[in-house]
């Protein structure tokens, strides 16, 4: 790197010690209030900057891209989907985007398999009856859950962390099954099966996790009719994104009893979930905690940096989409 510092905008407040690398390095405008930016601030914001760090709050449109000054010429997300970004147009307008994979893997397949427990096991029911000084005792029928060992888990998207989940799941002796674009090789798939088409999966699995990458072919994907393949009873997770599940039907079969539970991580327009989970009982509903470790924040953070210290140098950047 020159001795000019390039100059980075950090659109929301991170971690610490990504900070104080990010400060160290370069001639960074933080944001300590972690204000979420407008499309029309963005572009203000970012005049006189070289490069762009930013999370999925920031709606990085072709039209927002077009807005950006031409100084420019990198967009860091501090994220490993990047459906925010349309990275076409930001090719076309000369602009490295690049993501952070890898680095998150664990923490989140830990997410899935707390939310897969939780739900499977009423944990939220019996936390309130905890906190609410409601438990009047032990008896042989309170609060029965779903069994977990032995049971048929499905993986819809056996990307990185979608096998992180299966090695978690052998834990508990639960047979594998998934849906991927394309098939694994035998020694990545572990003996799980494979399944060509998404609604065969559907109809074996007693839970389903969602672990697939948020695109037009995945939206909505899980509606009433793919619902209603699921086996009666089923539990269904989900800490991917949330606009991949159809929220009303998901809703209307937690209430029929259709499935047994959800565990929920990620929300259609978080925060602003749909109202309608917050009644049901038998929902695990966490706040987008997938990634949510001092280890692991600080790894997608560094890799962010990592990215600009490549491109910076005129080295390739490692994770460019």
């Amino acid at each position: 790197m020159s001795q000019t510092k390039p100059r980075v905008l950090a659109a929301r407040r991170f971690p610490p010690n990504v900070e104080a690398r990010l400060t160290r390095d370069y001639d960074a405008t933080l944001n300590p209030t972690d204000e979420i930016y407008s499309a029309d601030a963005l572009a203000a914001a970012a005049e006189g900057h070289d490069a762009l760090l930013v999370a999925s709050s920031e709606k990085l449109t072709e039209e927002a891209l077009q807005r950006l000054p031409d100084s420019v010429r990198i967009v860091a997300t501090f994220s490993v989907g990047y459906e925010h970004i349309d990275v076409e147009a930001a090719k076309r307008r000369g602009i490295t985007v690049t993501n952070t994979p890898d680095v998150l893997n664990d923490a989140t397949a830990d997410i899935t398999m707390l939310c897969l427990l939780g739900a499977a096991r009423r944990a939220h029911e019996g936390e309130t009856l905890i906190r609410n000084d409601a438990w009047e005792g032990w008896y042989t029928t309170m609060l029965l859950g779903v069994h977990v060992t032995g049971k048929r888990l499905g993986i819809l998207g056996m990307g990185r962390i979608g096998r992180a989940v299966a090695r978690r799941a052998r834990g508990f002796d639960m047979e594998i099954h998934y849906y991927n674009r394309s098939r694994l090789s035998a020694d990545l798939e572990q003996g799980a099966t494979y399944h060509e088409k998404p609604e065969d999966l559907l109809r074996v699995s007693q839970f389903l996790s969602i672990n697939a990458p948020s695109t037009p072919e995945t939206r909505k994907f899980l509606n009433a009719e793919r619902i209603a393949l699921l086996p009666d009873g089923a539990v269904v997770v989900n800490t991917a994104r949330g606009d991949i599940v159809d929220d009303e039907a998901l809703i209307q079969a937690l209430k029929s009893g259709k499935l047994a539970a959800a565990g929920l991580d990620v929300f259609d327009g978080e925060p602003n979930l749909n109202p309608g989970y917050r009644s049901l009982e038998n929902t695990f509903l966490m706040p987008h905690l997938g990634s949510a470790t001092h280890e692991t924040r600080d790894a997608m953070g560094f890799c962010c940096l990592d990215n600009f210290d490549a491109h910076f140098s005129g080295k390739p950047c490692p994770t460019a989409l």
